[in-house]
């Protein structure tokens, strides 16, 4: 409410006392939802999944052959709440983390939320992880390309069981999500080789990790992210 000058307002106080009053409350109830619409777009969480939503993301044991079992140890979430996101990228990456189910790590970055879990085959050893990462703005497709230039600078690892050298290959790959990239590793002594895949679908960031088959696991790789990627779209829909 604008006020007027001081001899002004002694001389029209009782006048305008009431108007004032009334201009003070009609001023008071219009910028109200307007300041609580300012604080809610000001979160930098609006509209991200929480770890408990991207739970649900998730293949269901339904998805994954006979013989296949979740690992308890491998499942995870960070439930409810969203945290602090970071970037923190080592001098020299530890390529040996390609090797992992948690793989993604190897980058450095760290999201608000994140959900996943690993099945392994009781009859084969063969594993399938999943995982999936949510971030804040377009951090998701930065993220992916931090995993670009990681692979790129990790040629090579050596296995510590066998001893061997791991070979690591990526390629961009079409049709799964806003963007993806696929990463491959094989080596001599290993029967089957191993498929990765980061798949961006708006701020989330897929993961995948599969020995199964006889085709360095890509084809269930492949499969899954398609499936969680759907899922996301589905979750983001219901919000």
């Amino acid at each position: 409410m604008r006020h007027p000058s001081r001899p002004a307002k002694a001389l029209l106080v009782a006048a305008v006392l009431p108007l004032a009053l009334t201009a003070c409350s009609s001023a008071s109830d219009t910028s109200s939802p307007s300041t609580t619409a300012s604080k809610a777009s000001k979160d930098p969480n609006a509209g991200l999944l929480t770890g408990a939503r991207l739970k649900k993301t998730l293949a269901p044991a339904s998805f994954f052959a006979a013989g296949f079992a979740v690992d308890p140890k491998g499942v995870r979430d960070s439930g409810p709440m969203y945290t602090a996101p970071s970037y923190a990228p080592a001098a020299k990456p530890d390529c040996t983390l390609l090797g992992g189910t948690s793989w993604i790590s190897i980058t450095g970055d760290a999201g608000v939320s994140f959900a996943q879990n690993d099945y392994v085959s009781k009859n084969t050893s063969e594993d399938i992880a999943q995982e999936v990462d949510t971030f804040r703005g377009t951090t998701a497709a930065t993220v992916l390309e931090h995993l670009k230039k990681t692979v790129a600078s990790c040629p090579e690892y050596t296995d510590s069981d066998t001893h061997t050298k791991v070979k690591i290959t990526g390629a961009d790959t079409p049709g799964l999500g806003d963007a993806a990239y696929t990463i491959t590793l094989t080596d001599s002594a290993w029967q089957n080789g191993s498929t990765l895949i980061a798949a961006q679908s708006g701020t989330d960031l897929v993961t995948v990790m599969s020995t199964d088959g006889h085709d360095n696991g890509a084809a269930t790789a492949k499969k899954l992210t398609a499936r969680i990627v759907t899922s996301l779209k589905a979750e983001h829909a219901h919000a």
